[in-house]
């Protein structure tokens, strides 16, 4: 029995919260910050030390969790090795005069980055939003923010993003689901953004006599993404079809496509023996693979402490609007750690419980839509971000003069997704 119990496991539950949230914002390093969630909670519900170390252990071997920690380092080092050779600045060289808009040359540059998850990734495309935006009328803030929101349009569903992949794994919905359901944000974030340019960027159409010499090269540099994304669902929807029982099916397809993507790049660029070991990143793996760990050894308490559970009891009883919650919880995460995947692993564990004890299941999905976008829309305005703090560094402007750009989308972003909520749910 535990000394805390005659506390609301509502409350219980946000103090963890909010350790989790101290803990990431005095740059403690996630996993550290996951693995004390998932102590506290342990003290907090009456989890004993064995049953703490019984739950942990399983869910670090636990499938799941393996093929998650295989994905995201194989991710990291295609995105290192490309990266590192080369192959990225040619890409976006190769499709420099493919589109004779300049709007859309200023839109697509940081877009084509985001194809490829890498830390700070914004500051690797503001060179050329930079250059492409010198005849423009945009004033430094606007290219900061062209630069920073463009980059990351695909994360609400692109599938080399690690929350992505995390949410598809904790939720058990299908990455095609995911997929399927999430994709619209890239076009409303696009729109969304692309209004910034409009009557602000020079109308003047660039020459683009020689657009057919240049596609086959930009092909052949986007030819790893393409491996991995083609073949690896191809192959996750194959292998679910012939081993239906088989848990980790579509996790497999994807390791089994970045294991030629990243050997194409090492073949493809000549690399020798010791450039590819020193373009491995081991510490960052580890940093990564532990992170995941911490996460789903989080989760694992969650739902072995009855804590969520109890808590959706309670708020049952405080009738609390169950999606007020949803959409609250992530965007707060989101704007005080400023990472897709903190908000992702801290809160899917207590939300989903507390779905299916609502008796919402049948509507799941709709709710993880939710729970994604919100989520997003935190860590976009969040001061924390990477690619937030070094894109402005970069165009020399000040965080207040980028918001006054960047909460209209954000906002808007949200109100769709609350829209979109109930459409889902009438489908479901």
């Amino acid at each position: 029995m535990s000394l805390f119990t005659n506390i609301p496991a509502i409350l219980r539950i946000i103090i963890v919260f909010i350790l989790v949230v101290i803990c990431i914002r005095r740059k403690l390093s996630l996993g550290n910050a996951f693995m004390l969630g998932a102590v506290s909670l342990s003290l907090l519900f009456g989890l004993g030390p064995q049953a703490m170390l019984k739950s942990m252990v399983f869910s670090v071997i636990d499938p799941k969790t393996v093929s998650i920690a295989i994905i995201v380092s194989l991710i990291l080092i295609l995105s290192n090795s490309m990266e590192a050779a080369g192959q990225m600045k040619r890409l976006l060289d190769r499709f420099q005069g493919l589109i004779s808009s300049p709007r859309l040359n200023l839109v697509i540059f940081p877009a084509l980055i985001g194809l490829l998850p890498m830390p700070g990734g914004a500051v690797f495309s503001a060179p050329m939003v930079k250059e492409l935006g010198i005849d423009s009328k945009l004033s430094q803030p606007q290219l900061s923010f062209v630069n920073y929101w463009f980059r990351h349009i695909w994360e609400y569903w692109w599938p080399l993003y690690p929350g992505i992949l995390l949410t598809a794994i904790m939720t058990d919905i299908s990455l095609l689901t995911i997929i399927a359901i999430m994709c619209p944000f890239t076009f409303i974030a696009g729109v969304l953004g692309y209004l910034v340019l409009k009557n602000s960027v020079s109308s003047q159409k660039f020459d683009i006599n020689n657009r057919r010499l240049l596609v086959r090269p930009f092909l052949k540099e986007l030819m790893p993404i393409l491996i991995v994304i083609i073949a690896g669902l191809g192959m996750g929807i194959v292998l679910s079809l012939l081993f239906p029982s088989f848990s980790v099916a579509k996790e497999t397809g994807l390791i089994v496509a970045l294991c030629p993507a990243i050997l194409s790049v090492w073949l493809a660029n000549g690399l020798s023996s010791n450039q590819i070991v020193q373009m491995l990143p081991t510490a960052h793996l580890l940093k990564m693979i532990y992170m995941i760990a911490g996460i789903l050894i989080f989760k694992g308490i969650l739902a072995d402490s009855n804590a969520a559970v109890t808590a959706g009891e309670e708020l049952v009883r405080l009738h609390v609007p169950l999606v007020l919650i949803v959409a609250m919880l992530p965007f707060v995460v989101g704007v005080s750690g400023g990472l897709v995947i903190a908000f992702v692993g801290s809160t899917i564990p207590i939300l989903l419980p507390l779905i299916h004890s609502l008796g919402e299941a049948p509507f799941l999905p709709a709710y993880v839509m939710l729970i994604l976008t919100c989520g997003f829309a935190g860590v976009m305005l969040s001061p924390l971000h990477l690619c937030f703090l070094l894109t402005n560094e970069y165009f020399g402007a000040s965080l207040g003069s980028v918001y006054r750009q960047l909460w209209l989308p954000c906002v808007s972003l949200v109100a769709a997704s609350l829209f979109y909520f109930k459409i889902l749910y009438w489908l479901y």
